[in-house]
């Protein structure tokens, strides 16, 4: 009954009293030092970081190198790609020559791109929220395998590369996140501005606010002083990354930045100094479709501990960046990092931000400090929690830890923290798990990221997935599925380092496989299998079975 009757304290998110004084510029110096440096290895690519309040700069530091090769530090004041940051850049662009009446966010994309593929129906506003249907390119193989990525084109080469592929539905019936898009936007600003996308930046923003160190990241033109080396996770060692030509990442991620310029970007379009109050507020309240998926216009609104938050991140080769914003205490946190993968336990860029934000508005996420349950404890909670007919939480024990694996994804581990309450290691998510009068568990409720009320998802009476089991196979035996495998351009290698069989696909890194039989193998990382088939010989086909879903690759010659 103890337990029962804690429920309804449990189930309150784990943050501090709204009322509670901000800590002061100290504090969060002190707690984001020793945050950067538990999360940072000296030896490798490292972080950049920024916490303001307001104008007030809270806490800027950096770790780790900007050139492995030459082993020179990385510095707060490197220059860093920033990858889709770039998007709210184009967006506000975008809305800026609305505001001086070059174009209507309402104007079909054929009075931009004369000729393109269904351009009647598709308009400005659509690209600028995902909701065209357009596929993204950076979604099609042929594309992003082989040296396609790496050719310099044009706007129009670049369009050309892929406006004759399908659509994914129909314009503004929908919603998908979108590189092809902001293509396009690019391709609007230069169409409405009469200049280069990134030149429009450049004359708008960057020169009038002071941005000195921001702009278009073609190394390829011209040197960028202070621009630090991208790097990438090549099984355990750190290689460099792969190339791309960075006319084609183009509005939607081909800019550099710093985390001081971010900063003034932050105050400037949040103050008001960029954009008028009508123009901001569109590109800050996702709506129709987009709402569904809390996009506005190249930037994503949600809550952190129950304050609104906007927010993008970036991804691009060799590189990941975060820059986040908290409206109602004027909080910004920028973070850029020189690789584009971290080792296993390090938090990424955005969940760097995101705990450094907390901190600084006097919310902090609940530290994960484990309290001692009994293995008999443990095993109650395992169970199959339904969520749909396609999906499910896994909980199971495993290595005395209870861990928890939706379909298709990774197994994580849950740290106790609480009676029934559970901390994800990796991420701020919480589970709390309700019992019934007899005290048996009987569901779980999920809060995503530790915010909002939770979902409650019942436990259901399938029986617990038999874990997988590892056999040892003879070298030969692991040879015979080395290769190449191909599907729709999307390539599987299929590979030993020394003894240990691992599997990459193109644009990924590479993973190490268990064999369950001779013909089947399966990951840890997430949970996926191969089927090699036929069961003899060199096999021609491999099926990637994850989420439901089985894709089939061919051999190739």
């Amino acid at each position: 009954m103890r337990l029962l009757a804690s429920l309804s304290l449990l189930l309150l998110p784990l943050v501090c009293d709204a009322a509670a004084a901000l800590p002061s510029k100290a504090e969060v110096d002190r707690f984001a030092a020793a945050a950067l440096a538990r999360n940072c290895d000296p030896a490798a690519p490292g972080m950049a970081v920024l916490v303001a309040r307001g104008d007030e700069v809270l806490h800027r530091s950096a770790c780790g190198r900007a050139s492995l090769e030459l082993d020179v530090p990385l510095s707060a004041d490197h220059v860093f790609r920033i990858g889709s940051v770039t998007k709210q850049f184009a967006a506000a662009a975008v809305l800026k020559l609305a505001e001086e009446g070059r174009l209507s966010l309402d104007d079909p994309l054929t009075r931009f791109v004369p000729g393109y593929p269904g351009g009647n129906a598709i308009t400005v506003r659509m690209l600028l929220d995902h909701t065209s249907g357009i596929r993204s390119y950076t979604g099609i193989p042929a594309i992003m395998s082989g040296g396609g990525i790496m050719r310099d084109l044009s706007t129009a080469a670049l369009i050309d590369s892929f406006k004759d592929e399908a659509a994914e539905f129909a314009p503004g019936e929908g919603w998908a996140y979108n590189n092809s898009g902001y293509v396009l936007v690019g391709a609007v600003i230069e169409a409405a501005a009469g200049k280069p996308w990134h030149a429009y930046l450049e004359e708008a923003f960057f020169a009038p606010l002071g941005m000195e160190r921001t702009g278009y990241g073609n190394e390829a033109e011209a040197v960028i002083a202070g621009h630090v080396g991208g790097y990438t996770l090549n099984g355990e060692r750190w290689a460099r990354a792969r190339y791309l030509s960075m006319t084609q990442p183009h509005a939607a991620g081909a800019l550099v930045s710093t985390v001081d310029d971010l900063l003034k970007w932050n105050r400037a379009l949040h103050e008001g100094r960029v954009l008028r109050e009508a123009s901001y507020a569109a590109m800050t309240t996702p709506a129709g479709k987009a709402a569904e998926n809390n996009y506005g216009f190249g930037i994503s609104a949600g809550t952190l501990r129950g304050k609104p938050k906007l927010e993008h991140g970036g991804g691009i080769f060799g590189f990941s960046a975060s820059l986040l914003y908290l409206p109602q205490d004027e909080v910004s946190v920028a973070v850029l990092y020189n690789a584009d993968a971290g080792r296993p336990g390090m938090l990424g860029t955005g969940r760097v931000a995101q705990l450094l934000a907390a901190h600084a508005i006097g919310k902090p996420y609940p530290e994960k400090k484990a309290i001692e349950v009994d293995e008999a404890t443990l095993r109650g909670y395992e169970g199959v929690y339904r969520i749909d007919e396609g999906s499910a939480r896994v909980l199971r024990l495993t290595g005395g830890r209870l861990t928890s694996q939706r379909s298709g994804g990774q197994a994580y581990p849950l740290v106790p923290v609480a009676a029934d309450t559970f901390l994800f290691e990796e991420g701020f998510s919480r589970i709390v798990f309700e019992r019934d009068s007899g005290g048996e568990v009987v569901a779980m409720r999920f809060f995503a990221e530790d915010e909002g009320e939770g979902e409650r998802i019942a436990r259901s009476d399938e029986p617990l997935p038999a874990a997988r089991t590892e056999v040892d196979l003879p070298r030969a035996a692991l040879e015979r599925i080395a290769g190449e495998y191909v599907f729709q351009g999307a390539v599987l290698t299929v590979f030993l380092e020394g003894d240990t069989p691992r599997a990459q696909l193109s644009g990924q890194p590479a993973f190490e496989i268990f064999a369950e039989s001779e013909t089947v193998f399966f990951l840890k990382v997430v949970d996926a299998s191969l089927r090699f088939a036929p069961d003899t010989g060199t096999p021609a086909t491999v099926t990637l079975s994850q989420g439901g879903r089985d894709t089939v690759f061919t051999r190739k010659d």
